[in-house]
């Protein structure tokens, strides 16, 4: 026999709650073997918003979030 039939015929014997079990293990491993899909960088998703922002404009609004956060600021802790 070939594993699937043997895999069938073990599976076949089992009560239906390990049933369940048993396939929701293999749909887990399933998953497992789907390949990631690379994600896009938050500059390459919001593209198409035309949004411009420089280094001075991120540290001017983290330093309005969390006071003193970057070096070089005007704000004291």
């Amino acid at each position: 026999m070939i594993s699937e039939e043997v895999l069938l015929e073990k599976i076949k014997v089992l009560p239906p709650k390990l049933k369940k079990k048993a396939i929701d293990y293999v749909e887990s491993l399933q998953g497992k073997t789907v390949p990631k899909q690379r994600r896009k960088s938050l500059q390459g998703s919001l593209a198409h918003l035309n949004i411009k922002f420089t280094e001075q404009d991120l540290r001017e609004a983290r330093n309005e979030m969390w006071p003193g956060f970057t070096k070089g600021t005007e704000h004291e802790l």
